[in-house]
């Protein structure tokens, strides 16, 4: 079988630079605090009851959501005079609804002083002005519609279990190699053609780098902020991939092109990979296909990216 890849969408790159390389992540409300509650009264359909329980609610303390440990430690990043990392709330919330993310972000400590309230109206637009990174965010169509845009964005998963606190200061992001950091090429032919084909594939590939996928970006930007934060053992970065050998040896040859590293690598070969990340115990982690979502989220906080042919 003759296999012809798809076009690559030429939008994965660098949106644009920014100052001292400043890194800016945008989170939705429901991805930073735990609105389920809230969120449930919103789908019946009553806003304004939705919105008069947000403006009642606006001094109660929030529940840190599902991305809340990550931005956290992003933030603390951040000395005296030098901003690495900004965050910015991006919401369909209105703006009466936003008081109550701004109090809770002001509870918690985290220092956010922006955010965009759209009234219901998607804000993915509001990335090329914001210049994001990353968008964080517990709805589906705008996770989608970024992607689509070239930014690097994920549906967070509101059902994940928080990770135990273990006193590591560490920030811990683990990523999926196909349709996450790479494109899905590879993922394509291992759908029309199984293992066989796959691997026969990328043993013939394996000094062929791989396209960029959504995340290279956010992975090149993290290695920016090493750079620029000092010590670099307070970022780590993992791999966790369904590969096995012989495949592994296309995916590391890939970084190394686009002179990218992670410091560690997983290659399963299929095993489930919950178990594994568990022990890596991640800030985040982040996976195209919903199983793998589901099995990591059990362990900690993990988003779906919806991006390639698992999610057509």
């Amino acid at each position: 079988m003759n296999y012809h890849p798809p076009p690559q969408p030429a939008s994965f790159c660098i949106v644009s630079e920014k100052p001292n390389d400043k890194l800016v992540v945008a989170i939705s409300s429901r991805a930073l605090f735990d609105f389920e509650d809230e969120n449930a009264i919103f789908e019946t359909g009553s806003v304004a009851e939705y919105r008069a329980t947000q403006l009642e609610r606006v001094d109660d303390p929030a529940v840190p959501g599902v991305a809340f440990p990550l931005i956290r430690k992003l933030l603390a990043l951040n000395t005296q005079g030098i901003q690495r990392v900004e965050v910015v709330v991006l919401s369909r919330n209105d703006p009466v609804s936003g008081l109550r993310v701004f109090r809770a972000a002001e509870n918690h400590g985290l220092p956010i002083t922006r955010g965009a309230f759209t009234g219901g109206r998607p804000p993915f637009a509001y990335l090329h002005s914001l210049k994001a990174d990353l968008f964080l965010s517990a709805n589906a169509d705008d996770v989608r519609s970024a992607i689509q845009n070239g930014f690097a964005a994920a549906q967070v998963y509101t059902g994940a279990s928080q990770p135990a606190d273990n006193g590591h200061q560490e920030i811990r992001i683990a990523f999926d190699g196909d349709s996450v950091l790479f494109s899905d090429e590879s993922e394509r032919v291992f759908q029309e053609q199984k293992l066989a084909g796959f691997e026969a594939h990328e043993r013939r590939n394996a000094d062929l780098p791989l396209q960029a996928g959504p995340f290279k970006p956010f992975l090149a930007a993290l290695h920016r902020l090493r750079k620029a934060a000092g010590p670099t053992d307070r970022i780590r970065t993992a791999l966790v991939t369904a590969r096995g050998a012989p495949a592994h040896d296309r995916a590391i040859r890939t970084l190394m092109a686009w002179n990218l590293e992670v410091d560690e690598a997983y290659f399963l070969g299929g095993l489930d990979k919950g178990p594994f990340l568990k022990e890596f115990q991640p800030d985040f982690f982040f996976d195209d296909q919903e199983r793998h979502v589901r099995s990591a989220a059990f362990s900690g906080p993990a988003g779906q990216v919806l991006y390639g042919i698992a999610n057509e």
